[in-house]
């Protein structure tokens, strides 16, 4: 099952979450559990707000939130364990999601979130990686190329109506996530990265809608943007032709353009992966090709900036994470992101549409090129300087 397009999927997907909660929630009283969470909540005296309290709370609707415990619920409940809160009362299914969630959501630290809530913060840790499990299992088809080929003409006619760019497929981007490491670690030192800070490194390919398509993480933020593309599983099935192996685009004169995606410098110049014109004085169709390059690749921008603004556990210096840990969060936050997209969740309306999402980071250039790569994006270029005439 691929992720949720457009309003009759959303149905689907809406209809399946009302099945797996509904009945037994209301049995188990379960309907009101808000209105007790959010009294307990310091700073949340007044639950009368309703909605918009929640939305300000974990970022996310309520349907979101409902299609999500649908998706973990079977998982979480069948671990054995229970928790409660310091009054002594039993911590809900739903309390528990609610607290994993304003973990993700917030960054703030256990502490922070446990004393807020009213737990203990071994109790918030305890929950929140329950809920990353389950996540683990129950959500990677909300994260997942496309599996169809009206699905993957959809996205390319998208990605042309951006900036003229016929058969792209996605945009492939990188940014670091920090982390706080002790200097008394002797393994530090190989997570420090090249703007001295230690962190750890995301690369995404990222369709027109800024839906995360393909993940990489978990390598030191010190390598380079080729090094871990070319250690991916995508850039394996490219190299064997078992992706971006659709139909190409015919141009006019007859030839072909394939199917292929776009990144910055920091990548090589592949038959599949174009990269912008390097100079300062450049033939006007190459200045060309370049700014409608650069246009569409702010859909990658965007969505990193947006995943780490909304879930902030992966927004700055982080705690002193399990590194075997942090990959596994930081695809949860990825499945998390796009369930807002896939559930046209309206929150995502009211998020700051940024495009700065690696501060400070200098470009890096990788200068590798293979001339398959050099055929393509020339022959991209002219048909791009053709239209702009037009």
């Amino acid at each position: 099952m691929g992720p949720a397009r457009g309003l009759k999927k959303r149905k689907k997907i809406e209809k399946k979450h009302e099945e797996n909660a509904s009945g037994s929630s209301e049995k188990e009283g379960s309907i009101d559990w808000w209105d007790e969470l959010s009294r307990k909540m310091n700073g949340l005296q007044s639950p009368s707000k309703g909605l918009d309290k929640f939305k300000s709370v974990f970022k996310i609707s309520r349907e979101t939130f409902n299609y999500i415990c649908s998706l973990v619920k079977e998982d979480m409940m069948a671990r054995p364990g229970s928790f409660t809160f310091s009054n002594g009362k039993p911590v809900s299914f739903e309390d528990q999601v609610a607290v994993a969630l304003r973990r993700l959501s917030s960054g703030e630290s256990l502490v922070i979130v446990g004393d807020s809530f009213g737990l203990h913060h071994s109790t918030v840790s305890q929950i929140t990686w329950r809920f990353v499990e389950a996540m683990e299992e129950r959500g990677l088809h909300h994260l997942q190329w496309p599996s169809t080929e009206a699905e993957m003409t959809e996205i390319k006619s998208k990605f042309e109506k951006i900036q003229g760019l016929p058969n792209c497929c996605g945009v492939i981007d990188t940014t670091h996530i920090m982390m706080c490491l002790p200097s008394s670690d002797p393994a530090s030192k190989g997570w420090l990265d090249h703007e001295k800070n230690h962190s750890m490194v995301l690369q995404a390919i990222v369709d027109p809608e800024m839906r995360f398509r393909d993940i990489v993480t978990g390598w030191p933020g010190k390598t380079e943007d080729w090094l871990v593309f070319q250690s991916s599983n995508f850039y394996n099935l490219c190299d064997k032709g078992e992706r971006l192996n659709g139909e190409k685009f015919v141009l006019p004169e007859g030839s072909g353009i394939r199917e292929y995606i776009i990144g910055d410098v920091g990548y090589p110049l592949l038959p599949y992966l174009v990269i912008p014109y390097e100079g300062k004085e450049l033939l006007e169709l190459r200045a060309e090709f370049n700014k409608r390059h650069s246009a569409t690749r702010l859909v990658a921008h965007r969505a990193l900036a947006r995943l780490k603004e909304m879930w902030k556990i992966i927004q700055g210096v982080m705690w002193r994470p399990d590194k075997h840990k942090l990959p596994r969060i930081i695809l949860v936050c990825c499945m998390l992101h796009n369930i807002v997209i896939d559930l046209e969740d309206d929150m995502q309306d009211e998020m700051p549409l940024s495009h700065d999402h690696d501060f400070g980071y200098r470009q890096r250039i990788c200068g590798s090129v293979d001339i398959k790569g050099v055929d393509l994006r020339d022959k991209l270029s002219l048909y791009l300087s053709g239209k702009s005439r037009e």
